[in-house]
């Protein structure tokens, strides 16, 4: 596009001087949220609706000035991650949308981190804890906690990408339609990808529209336990009467009843009576249901007649995103390098969440910004490796060499190629971020190295794992083995 400039105009001395001859366009001349709207309108055409919520949702025309037939756009965005990725991959639909809006008009558009002066008005004439709201809010938090839904669990907090968009348009499409669109729907996937989040948005969407509707979300430990006080106390038509009049059931962790043969029969017909009545039923395993032991078939056979949704782990984009969210939820703004610095070493939403918990812990400590050196210092002390199996030094040297078919010779000796100094690195790294060993210790386990080279391949291949997307498959390979 030749009449296309530069994002972040930079203004010379006469165009400051000639800046003060604009007319900023108000809402007399410019309906701004119509024309902004009739640009979203065009974008959903071209842009996946996942990707659309995520980084189109709060985004609005923040001010709009002219000179002659030229329109210096501001757009604003809610977060610098987002402004990033509109810049980096939709700024040419952007600007083809925007000057199709204004009659095929030259643009020059300024992407900016901003909060919405339309909502910041109405905050202005509602107080946020007026009587009233806050007894709404009260109330509906009352209904959330009785039908066990957790009220940050919601589709508005629920970074999209790639590897759970399938999932995550299932999931709406049901919260939509219940009982019609997808019934049962199943998802599965590993530890912390967000099975629960995606189920319990569902919940929170139906109870937020319409809090008398029946909701109940509930894990596959406490259906059994449920039937086992109902079989003990004799009130097994309490127990039917609570799962069996729902208009919507959630069942988290759905392959602990496998192997429970009271347990199976007792979901079998509540399964049965749910679906009868149009009543909308999700499910939630780490695995699909042909590869749940011990299920009975016929249940098996139910699971699979709706649809079978997997989230597979997040990728490098998708974790990024998932750092900004909770980040803003915590009340604190990560640089974009610091974000990707996070998301490049931490694979799992749970393990960036915990970091992020002693990232704030630190930043409270200290009383002190979050900077590269403290984060650096946090991952390079391992604690994001909660959960996992302890491996031997030995095992993780085996495993670091068939991943790059080296021999333990090579990779413990002393030759610096790249293609054996790099393996070696990420060595280091996963034997100071897995084991937490002291620098001394490995470099005795790595050929007899001195403290501070290994520690210089650390902080290397942590930085490196930000931006080198060869670095992060093979950590990633490396550690699915471990």
């Amino acid at each position: 596009m030749d009449n296309f400039h530069t994002i972040g105009l930079v203004f010379t001395a006469s165009a400051l001087k000639q800046s003060a001859t604009l007319s900023k366009l108000n809402m007399d001349n410019i309906d701004l949220q119509k024309l902004w709207n009739e640009v979203l309108s065009s974008l959903k055409v071209s842009i996946s609706p996942a990707n659309f919520s995520t980084w189109f949702a709060e985004t609005f025309i923040y001010e709009i000035k002219k000179i002659k037939q030229r329109y210096y756009v501001d757009i604003g965005c809610k977060s610098n991650f987002a402004k990033n990725t509109i810049e980096t991959r939709y700024l040419g639909l952007v600007y083809e949308s925007l000057s199709k809006a204004l009659n095929n008009a030259e643009c020059d558009i300024v992407f900016s981190v901003r909060q919405n002066p339309i909502l910041l008005q109405n905050n202005s004439i509602a107080p946020l804890f007026q009587p009233i709201e806050e007894k709404k809010e009260r109330n509906l938090l009352q209904i959330f906690q009785k039908a066990g839904i957790r009220p940050y669990f919601s589709f508005d907090n629920f970074a999209v990408s790639s590897s759970n968009q399938m999932a995550w348009a299932a999931a709406e499409a049901v919260s939509k339609n219940p009982g019609s669109a997808y019934n049962p729907l199943f998802i599965w996937g590993g530890v912390g990808v967000g099975k629960t989040h995606l189920m319990n948005a569902v919940g929170h969407y139906l109870l937020s529209n319409n809090p008398d509707v029946q909701v109940l979300a509930c894990t596959g430990e406490q259906f059994t336990n449920d039937i086992v006080e109902g079989i003990r106390n004799k009130t097994t038509q309490s127990f039917r009467n609570k799962y069996r009049k729902l208009n919507t059931l959630l069942i988290d962790d759905i392959q602990f009843i496998a192997g429970k043969d009271a347990v199976q029969e007792e979901f079998f017909h509540t399964f049965n009576a749910l679906v009868a009545s149009g009543s909308q039923i999700i499910l939630t395993s780490d695995k699909p249901p042909s590869d749940i032991s011990k299920l009975e078939e016929r249940l098996r056979s139910r699971f699979e007649a709706g649809l079978i949704v997997d989230i597979a782990p997040p990728d490098f984009e998708l974790r990024c995103a998932i750092v900004q969210i909770k980040s803003k939820e915590r009340g604190i703004e990560i640089p974009s390098d610091i974000v990707h610095l996070i998301a490049g070493n931490l694979e799992s939403p749970r393990k960036i969440e915990g970091f992020l918990t002693r990232l704030i812990s630190e930043i409270n400590i200290k009383n002190t910004n979050v900077s590269k050196e403290m984060v650096e210092n946090l991952l390079q002390k391992g604690g994001e490796t909660n959960g996992q199996t302890q491996r031997s030094p030995d095992e993780i040297i085996d495993i670091v060499c068939k991943h790059f078919s080296l021999s333990k010779r090579a990779i413990l000796g002393s030759v610096r190629s790249r293609s054996i100094a790099r393996p070696r690195q990420i060595l280091m790294y996963l034997l100071r971020t897995n084991l937490h060993l002291p620098l001394e210790e490995i470099g005795r386990l790595v050929g007899n190295r001195d403290h501070t080279t290994v520690m210089h391949a650390v902080e290397k291949i942590t930085t490196l794992a930000s931006s080198d997307v060869y670095i992060r498959e093979s950590i990633s390979g490396i550690k699915s083995k471990l």
